[in-house]
């Protein structure tokens, strides 16, 4: 029998910050103090969380980071996304707070970030999870989309992500546009995420015109759902079906 217990305690600049938060992603606040020091703890199902503010601190310079690992990491995004858009309308993308989409990396499988207004990373990955039976990416593009999400959704650096992701798209121009979509969509979603609507709008543009056959429709569900809710909080047009 298991008896060790580990929980993570993470800096914000106010409790009001970050339990609003973590209750809209279905936590629940199990314990509050503000003397002699501010102090809370979430709980949700095995996940639990202990926080304390520090009035000056910035979330920009937060360095917290904690790994969930969960059965099922598409299951939990869902419910994630769900209790965001009913909070705030919208699951935020870019900035802080914001919450990336599961997506294959290097190395990994289906994996999104949470950053919290604290600025603390949740990294959410799958219980079976490990480098041998990860999913490899298919083709040329699904390497380079593997690689810019390990950049941009790992590690943070968007720019690098971007920077792959158009060099990977102009190096395998001939790619069939089944491979080309979901690079597109997600090249739109990182200009989209640094506020660069333009490129934003020209990537998904790019991506919508692509000829999808029905298979290809139903293999790219998910990459097609982000499409629409990328064009909706971009104001555009989806093409009709």
């Amino acid at each position: 029998m298991r008896t060790e217990r580990v929980i993570p305690g993470l800096p914000c600049r106010d409790l009001d910050d970050v339990l609003p938060f973590y209750t809209a992603l279905g936590f629940e606040v199990t314990y509050r103090q503000q003397r002699p020091n501010p102090f809370a703890s979430v709980r949700r199902g095995g996940i639990e969380l202990h926080f304390f503010s520090v009035p000056e601190f910035d979330p920009k310079d937060s360095m917290g980071t904690v790994v969930v690992v969960v059965p099922d990491t598409m299951v939990l995004h869902a419910a994630f996304a769900a209790g965001l858009r009913a909070e705030y309308g919208k699951v935020p993308v870019s900035g802080i707070p914001r919450m990336t989409r599961p997506r294959a990396k290097q190395g990994m499988t289906g994996g999104f970030t949470v950053v919290d207004p604290g600025g603390n990373w949740l990294r959410i990955s799958r219980l079976d999870e490990t480098e041998e039976n990860a999913e490899q990416p298919k083709g040329r593009l699904g390497r380079a989309l593997a690689a810019a999400a390990r950049q941009a959704d790992s590690h943070g650096d968007v720019e690098a992500g971007i920077r792959l992701l158009v060099n990977g798209l102009a190096r395998h121009a001939d790619a069939p546009p089944a491979d080309r979509f979901p690079a597109l969509v997600y090249l739109a979603e990182l200009h989209h995420r640094t506020g660069d609507h333009t490129s934003a709008t020209a990537s998904l543009t790019e991506a919508q015109a692509l000829p999808l056959t029905p298979t290809d429709r139903e293999a790219l569900a998910t990459d097609l759902a982000a499409a629409t809710e990328i064009a909706t909080e971009l104001n555009l047009q989806t093409p009709t079906e």
